[in-house]
């Protein structure tokens, strides 16, 4: 597991959609000639599914068209100037004018899917007797309000997040555990 210090500013870049990891690559060489200091985060999550009657692991993005730079204190205008300039870049969050560390909700929201590494797995849960989804482990922890729709035959449990003045809507996956297996 990565363990990230939330001492770091985090900023969001927003890029192409489909488009993280050719930009996270360009961006990594463009920047590893300097003397900056970042760290370029894409949480992204793991879900099974079926695909030619085999079940394979399918990595889709958290947060699609974005992706996270960690600095220590503020972002400089040298690295504003190389990730703008990087293919696929559209701007900075809220703008390229108003460029600031995200902070309250969405500094949270971030920190959240953090804690789970680069990719987040399953989480684990069961159903009350009210039929309910209880969360016991995993990215889903915590989140059971964010929950739109479950899809107990394929393990899904859709959340819906507020992140930069969007909703986002996202799947992850879950595993079922019996009730009385939970305490022991």
């Amino acid at each position: 597991m990565v363990w990230y210090s939330f001492s770091m500013k985090y900023y969001a870049v927003q890029v192409h959609c489909s488009a993280e990891i050719p930009y996270m690559e360009h961006l990594k060489k463009r920047l590893s000639g300097t003397t900056c200091s970042q760290e370029i985060i894409f949480p992204r999550r793991c879900l099974k599914i079926r695909k030619k009657g085999k079940i394979v692991d399918d990595i889709k993005p958290i947060f699609p068209g974005y992706v996270f730079i960690r600095v220590e204190d503020s972002l400089t205008y040298d690295q504003f100037c190389l990730m703008k300039s990087v293919k696929g870049f559209y701007k900075f969050l809220d703008s390229n004018q108003n460029i600031r560390p995200l902070h309250d909700h969405d500094l949270k929201i971030l920190e959240h899917f953090l804690v789970f590494g680069e990719i987040a797995g399953p989480s684990k849960v069961f159903f009350n007797e009210q039929n309910k989804i209880v969360v016991t482990a995993g990215p889903l922890k915590g989140m059971e309000g964010s929950i739109i729709k479950i899809d107990r035959r394929k393990r899904r449990a859709k959340v819906e997040l507020d992140f930069g003045n969007n909703k986002i809507r996202c799947d992850l996956s879950f595993e079922m555990m019996k009730k009385d297996s939970i305490h022991e």
